[in-house]
């Protein structure tokens, strides 16, 4: 077991290594990258007039769920964490604020040298936005096909 554990984490490091060499560009990890976006989706709901702005307000709410659950993992309080996260974010405007897993008094992650690559980081938000739309899909499948009278 121990022997696979080491294959799966010398696979992983290589398939990192080649994403970067791939697109070198990094985002700032520690959850930030979600904030940032969840703040960005939110602001935009604000704007939205339509009945959409609840669905982006539910997007931006789950983007809310990797820093929720990176603070809660590592032994945090996840809602104080989140506030705090979202308040250096909005006040000083910088997007590289995350969740200080290591306690080391620094939220920027930047300074933290805490980077995550930024080709898995737009895979990600693109997969999690494609499963979202083939739920709604299926949701309205569903919800027309219970509208057909036999």
């Amino acid at each position: 077991m121990v022997v696979d554990e080491a294959k799966r984490c010398i696979h992983d490091a290589n398939c990192c290594v080649r994403n970067l060499i791939r697109d070198p560009r990094v985002v700032p990890g520690g959850g930030a990258s979600e904030v940032a976006a969840a703040l960005a989706v939110q602001g935009s709901s604000d704007k939205e007039q339509t009945i959409e702005q609840y669905s982006m307000r539910a997007f931006a709410s789950a983007l809310d769920s990797v820093p929720m659950a990176l603070a809660e993992n590592s032994g945090l309080s996840p809602i104080g964490e989140m506030a705090a996260v979202k308040a250096k974010q909005t006040t000083t405007g910088n997007p590289w604020h995350g969740v200080d897993c290591m306690e080391l008094g620094i939220t920027d992650m930047w300074e933290q040298s805490v980077y995550e690559a930024c080709a898995s980081k737009c895979s990600q938000f693109r997969l999690a936005t494609q499963v979202v739309k083939m739920i709604l899909k299926i949701d309205d499948v569903i919800t027309s096909a219970d509208g057909i009278e036999e």
